[in-house]
């Protein structure tokens, strides 16, 4: 179904979601969030999505809350609960909860020309959906700490550095790569992917132990489907599998 503040897509087994207010910087209202959280649950209740992309419509990503918005809005929960890959093509400036949304990928690639940052401090308020959790937790307390209280801005350059993002590449090229990744990743075993999506987001906040259990439990379950029978089929046979995500 066609919506208005977000382009949806399929192209065999990739999803990708475009934020779509390019006149107002992709900035986030209310409709975004809600569109967003619609389009996540008919994601998850499609077998045949095995990844999914994410990026914003012209030369920006998303520059945050739109200024006609009285209260936060939480597009990044919507983007969280996709059980499948999440490859944000950060196709310019990242802020706020721009840059939120982004933290809620699984994998982020960013242009050249990208810039990062959670500017909330300098408005007098703090991130409300996610920022100050899983900022923390994919680069470190401390420059988390630093990012967020100075409300800085950092480059692609050195959103690489600290961890922020994956890769970095030229403006022109990412679209590019980050379909070949998505494809690379597509040809994997759909299961196996959400599996393992689940293994570590979850792992994070549980001890060694517990975690360890969580990757048996999810191997074990593994055994159950038919795409493993058939990874192990094709490679017994020396051909590529085809998986069917049961």
């Amino acid at each position: 179904m066609p919506y208005r503040t977000v382009i949806f897509t399929k192209k065999g087994h990739i999803a990708g979601i475009t934020l779509n207010r390019p006149q107002a910087g992709n900035a986030v209202n209310l409709e975004m969030a809600q569109e967003l959280q619609e389009i996540s649950q008919l994601i998850n209740g499609d077998n045949d999505i095995y990844v999914v992309t994410l990026t914003g419509a012209g030369d920006v990503f998303c520059t945050g809350l739109d200024k006609g918005e009285k209260e936060p809005c939480h597009p990044s929960a919507a983007v969280a609960a996709i059980d499948r890959p999440v490859i944000a093509a950060i196709n310019g400036d990242a802020l706020g909860e721009g840059l939120e949304i982004a933290l809620a990928t699984d994998i982020r690639l960013a242009s050249d020309k990208s810039r990062l940052g959670l500017p909330q401090a300098a408005q007098g308020r703090i991130p409300a959906d996610g920022g100050t959790q899983r900022l923390p937790r994919t680069v470190g307390k401390g420059k988390a700490l630093e990012l967020l209280m100075t409300a800085s801005t950092v480059t692609a350059a050195e959103a690489l550095e600290i961890g922020l993002v994956s890769r970095v590449v030229p403006m022109e090229t990412l679209a590019g790569e980050v379909e070949k990744l998505a494809e690379t990743i597509a040809a994997k075993g759909p299961i196996a992917l959400r599996y393992l999506k689940e293994a570590i987001n979850k792992g994070l906040d549980l001890t060694l132990e517990q975690g360890l259990r969580l990757e048996a439990d999810l191997y074990f379950l593994l055994h159950t489907t038919a795409d493993r029978t058939e990874g192990i089929r094709a490679f017994r046979e020396k051909r590529e599998p085809k998986f069917k995500g049961e």
